[in-house]
Parts: structure tokens; C-alpha cells; sequence
């Protein structure tokens, strides 16, 4: 299981943006020292054009309002017993006040959880998440944020081991079973997590948070980080939905 996740992680890099565009620049530079100048202006301007898109705001904005756009918030139409909080990254720096600890998608989802929680009588909440490169695992910091938030820690459930998300899904249906729960996960992966969820035979009601996609204002704008950090997010999504989808069939 650790081999294979680790393995996952590394071939992803490498069809993400980052990992492309630095691939691709890569070769480039490659074929430069090798005085192999037309392909090296191929896989250099093939590099740059992939950065400009990647960092183009309506570009990322479409690649993320296809996922976005999927699942509307929470309704409260069905009243659940169990709120299903996916985990997110974190660190452990002492330093730092908890809500630093967490990551932004990862406080929206717990702060999402909890007021699904204060607006369903008699719910628990189930955190999952594992410890990654730090001390203490990610549904542990998310439970600690959600009792600093009021909530009871006798209607918590914290689930340290499950290192993805079919991991967490697996860990939900010895609890649920088949019984519907709200599923607290960022908008772009809430696509990815119903299936997932789903092909177990759970049946989970989206409850999205953390948006990411602006309001279109124009085409002329300038590539910045922040639309970078988006396709890098959306394709992240996508490549997760084609890989679970072949390991069904």
C-alpha cells in the first residue's frame, strides 16, 4: 500500500502543471547544451506557453467552474446523522495559532462541518485524515479546530489512518453504511469524492465549500500564481476522476 501511494504521487507530478512545465523545460535545456536547437525551442516554447495558460485566470476559471459548478451547497432537504469532513494539508508548527496549523481549504471544510453540525440536532461529525510529514494526523488538527468551535468531543470521530480518499471513504462505511451523510470536501474535489464515495455504495449529500472560481471580468489579464495554484487544483481533480474511474472497471 505504501509503495503504491508514494508511486501514484510521483507519476501525478508529472502530468500536472508544474510537473509539466518543468519537464518540458527540462528537455528544452537538454537539447540546448546538446546544440539541438529546434527541438529545444520546441520543448522551451512548448514550456512557456503551458506556464502562460496555466497562469491565465479565465483558463484556470473554466477548468474549475466545470468542477465547481457540478454540486450546489448544502440544503439541509435530508437530515443526516453523520457529517463527513475530508482531510486537507496541515503542519504542526507550534508557533502558530491552530488556524494557521490547517490549510485554507482544510479550515473551510472543518468551519463548513461544524455549521452543518450546529444545524442538524443529534449529528456527529467524522474527521478523517493522516499525519503526513508531521507528528500529529490531519483529522486530529481538524478535530481540535472544530472543539475550539464548540463542538462536543463525544460527537466527534476521528479517523488518523486513511492516507487518500478512497482510504476515507473505506473508513465512512464501517460507520454509515449505507445510510445517507453529508460529505464536507473543497468544491473541486467533491466531483471526484461522490463517485468515489458512491462506487462503495455509500450514499453521501455534497455539502461544498471552499470555492475557488472568480466572476469573469474580461479576457485581458495578466498570468498570476494565484490562477496557477487553480489549473494545478482542477487537473489534479481530473486526473483523479480518470484514475478512479479505470480502477473501477
Amino acid at each position: 500500500m505504501e509503495i503504491g501511494f508514494f508511486f501514484k504521487k510521483f507519476i501525478t507530478f508529472f502530468v500536472e502543471p508544474l510537473g509539466l512545465v518543468l519537464t518540458f523545460f527540462a528537455v528544452g535545456l537538454l537539447f540546448l547544451l546538446r546544440d539541438k536547437k529546434r527541438y529545444a525551442t520546441v520543448f522551451l516554447s512548448a514550456s512557456f506557453s503551458l506556464l502562460f495558460l496555466f497562469s491565465y485566470e479565465p483558463f484556470s476559471n473554466l477548468l474549475v467552474k466545470n468542477l465547481e459548478q457540478k454540486y450546489p451547497k448544502y440544503s439541509y432537504e435530508e437530515q443526516v446523522k453523520y457529517i463527513h469532513v475530508l482531510g486537507s494539508g496541515h503542519n504542526t508548527d507550534a508557533s502558530q495559532p491552530l488556524s494557521s496549523n490547517l490549510s485554507n481549504s482544510g479550515v473551510k471544510r472543518v468551519l463548513e462541518g461544524v455549521i452543518l453540525h450546529k444545524n442538524i440536532a443529534g449529528s456527529k461529525i467524522i474527521f478523517t485524515g493522516y499525519e503526513r510529514k508531521t507528528k500529529s494526523a490531519n483529522a486530529t488538527m481538524n478535530a481540535k479546530l472544530a472543539m475550539s468551535l464548540g463542538v462536543d468531543e463525544a460527537n466527534i470521530i476521528i479517523g488518523e489512518a486513511p492516507k487518500d480518499t478512497m482510504e476515507e471513504a473505506l473508513f465512512a462505511k464501517k460507520i454509515v453504511a449505507d445510510a445517507p451523510f453529508a460529505l464536507v470536501t473543497s468544491a473541486t474535489h467533491m466531483p471526484r469524492a461522490m463517485e468515489l464515495f458512491g462506487s462503495l455504495g455509500l450514499n453521501p449529500v455534497a455539502a461544498p465549500t471552499a470555492f475557488y472560481a472568480k466572476e469573469f471580468d474580461g479576457y485581458l489579464k495578466a498570468p498570476d500564481s494565484g490562477s496557477f495554484d487553480n489549473s494545478h487544483m482542477a487537473i489534479h481533480e481530473y486526473i483523479g476522476i480518470l484514475w478512479s474511474r479505470f480502477n473501477q472497471k
